[in-house]
């Protein structure tokens, strides 16, 4: 049955980021591919639920509540914008659109179905015991709130346009470079306690891995922090006294 669930979220998630990439091409765009991220993980888990021998609702639940929400911030961030520049030195290197499919849709979606492993197992094993429900549920909220606080904050600060120009390093940014990104790890690792349950739902351990790797070491902190430097010559005295990543207190410089 979950083969099954597996093969039957994997046609979802095939069937989304399809009609995305037809629209990106006819729009001539294709950073809209970040908005299905979030909801690739909302279908997934929805689909899990359906199709479920055991449910678990809670898990379920808290990643369709992540993923819209992600999805809807980063949909209204990006509206009347220009092309994410990542995506336009992605389409400069790749050679046509089939290519583009190959090297964005077809990774993002392997990636997607890998790291959504606990949501799928989580609903053919038996219910998680009281605690290890209040510790995940805990791990996701406080992930939760760092991310949609720490993307609230920015969006006000460049809001202002007394802020025009300046850097970001109040809030949650002051305690740590990349809050959202936090977030997304915390509310990873939280999901997957709530998996753990039994041995297979423990043994998808390279899920929130692989999203945590990606957020510190992939196409998160590192290109962000790249083009920073590049543009904003204060963040390196901003990077010196801010944690990279886990939120602590700031350093004296």
């Amino acid at each position: 049955m979950f083969l099954t669930n597996l093969a039957v979220s994997a046609g979802a998630v095939a069937v989304l980021l399809g009609l995305v990439f037809a629209i990106s091409v006819r729009r001539d765009r294709h950073d809209l591919i970040d908005v299905a991220w979030g909801l690739g993980f909302a279908l997934v888990a929805a689909v899990s639920l359906a199709l479920a021998s055991q449910p678990n609702v809670l898990i379920a639940v808290l990643t369709m509540i992540w993923g819209v929400r992600l999805a809807v911030h980063i949909g209204i961030r990006n509206h009347g914008k220009p092309e994410d520049r990542r995506y336009v030195e992605i389409r400069q290197r790749s050679n046509g659109n089939l290519h583009l499919a190959y090297k964005v849709y077809l990774t993002q979606g392997l990636i997607l179905l890998f790291v959504s492993l606990p949501v799928q197992v989580a609903q053919y094993i038996p219910a998680p015991p009281v605690w290890l429900v209040v510790l995940g549920a805990l791990i996701w909220l406080i992930g939760f709130v760092f991310e949609t606080v720490g993307d609230w904050q920015l969006s006000q600060f460049k809001a202002d346009p007394a802020n025009k120009g300046k850097l970001m390093t109040t809030g949650l940014w002051r305690y740590t470079r990349h809050p959202n990104y936090f977030g997304d790890a915390a509310v990873w690792t939280g999901l997957y306690v709530l998996a753990c349950a039994t041995w297979a739902g423990a043994a998808t351990i390279l899920s929130p891995v692989l999203m945590i790797w990606l957020l510190v070491n992939g196409s998160g902190k590192p290109l962000t922090e790249k083009h920073m430097r590049k543009s904003r010559p204060e963040y390196a005295e901003y990077a010196d006294r801010t944690s990279g990543f886990f939120p602590l207190p700031p350093k004296r410089v």
